[in-house]
């Protein structure tokens, strides 16, 4: 079986509070993706708490987002509609819950490659792909650079070069 991960298609990352025109870019191309997949389709929803600011992520990350149950905290219409399994919400970077959901599913049937898509390249896709690589070191991990943004055009490049020096394959 393949999977498709789109990590964080949300609409603080799209057009909100951290919202880039790079992100605004690939939404089209995302929701081709994921239409013209064959296999499982999952996606991950970040989330935070109305107490964000006084994490150690808001401490260094100074802007609200994400916060459940807001319209940014939303995965954007037109992608969510294409989805059909219930989004994995997750309190950090990388989803140990992905992780562990995916290495519970190989042990039942053989996956065969995982890709990645979505937001941001350089903070979340990286997180899940290396953390994901960890979990199933044999599963080939894929991202589709084509369909992915970072929070700046410079970072989403070096994201994409890190994750290649750790066998995470970039198309």
């Amino acid at each position: 079986m393949d999977v498709l991960v789109v990590v964080d298609m949300q609409n603080d990352f799209i057009d909100g509070s951290l919202g880039t025109e790079e992100a605004k870019a690939i939404v089209p191309r995302v929701a081709e993706k994921i239409k013209a997949f064959k296999g499982l389709v999952l996606a991950t929803r970040d989330t935070h708490d109305k107490d964000y600011l006084t994490t150690q992520e808001g401490r260094k990350l100074p802007v609200e987002h994400c916060i459940k149950g807001t319209g940014g905290w939303e995965i954007r219409k037109e992608i969510a509609e294409l989805i059909k399994e219930e989004p994995i919400d997750k309190s950090a970077f990388g989803s140990r819950v992905l992780a562990e959901r995916l290495l519970a599913l190989d042990g039942k049937e053989t996956v065969e490659s995982i890709t990645l898509i979505g937001l941001c390249t350089d903070i979340c896709v990286i997180s899940n792909a290396l953390l994901l690589k960890a979990f199933l070191p044999e599963v080939p991990v894929i991202v589709d650079a084509s369909c992915c943004a970072g929070v700046t055009k410079e970072s989403h490049v070096q994201a994409l070069e890190a994750m290649k020096m750790c066998q995470i394959q970039i198309n």
